[in-house]
């Protein structure tokens, strides 16, 4: 049986990030750090990383929060008929072109109402292990996402794929990378060094 894994649909993109909406009651909304592609044509398609998970302010929701002893059925009624999505942001940090992945920045942006699927263990190895970690440079300059809490839920999500797929040394690769890529930085370093600390300690 083929896993089903779209979660949303783009609201909007642009060369750096796409912006995507999914229901409230959808089952697989994604987590942080999630590694997704974004299909645009049989031969194209975004890859990028899930940050900035939020639920816009809805007018009625502060009505109702404000009145307070809200009952249990108007909660369900909210979250199961109201049309307002949670919302996140997706990092670009590659594509694929006719099969082939690349690291760079993606040529094209996809269009409005493209669905969204969160990546299998087998797509999370096979781009994270496609050329030499060149999408490292990507989350490194994201200036709106917390860069430290990224690197680390994206590397568990991608070490625990290698690992399963046979290749339980490629997070020491990773870490490696990370540490040359700020080794002018000593204070970012030791911000992402913590942040994958705590990681360790969270991993199952």
């Amino acid at each position: 049986m083929t896993m089903n894994t779209a979660f949303g649909r783009l609201l909007g993109a642009s060369t750096l990030e796409s912006l995507v909406g999914c229901r409230v009651t959808q089952a697989n909304v994604p987590a942080f750090g999630t590694l997704a592609r974004l299909p645009v044509d049989d031969q194209y398609q975004v890859y990028g990383l899930v940050y900035n998970i939020h639920i816009e302010e809805d007018g009625t929701v502060r009505q109702l929060a404000a009145a307070g002893n809200i009952r249990d059925e108007v909660v369900r009624d909210n979250r199961e008929n109201r049309t307002v999505p949670i919302e996140f942001n997706l990092l670009h940090v590659g594509y694929e072109e006719n099969g082939r992945i690349s690291h760079l920045l993606p040529p094209r942006i996809p269009l409005s109402l493209e669905v969204i699927h969160a990546c299998t263990p087998a797509e999370v190895v096979r781009f994270t292990g496609a050329g030499r970690l060149g999408y490292f440079r990507h989350i490194l300059r994201a200036q709106q996402a917390p860069i430290p809490e990224l690197f680390a839920a994206h590397l568990l999500q991608a070490s625990l794929a290698h690992a399963q797929m046979g290749d339980p040394q490629w997070l020491q690769r990773a870490q490696q990378e990370i540490i040359i890529l700020l080794r002018d930085d000593y204070a970012a370093l030791m911000n992402v060094l913590n942040a994958l600390a705590d990681m360790a300690q969270t991993a199952p």
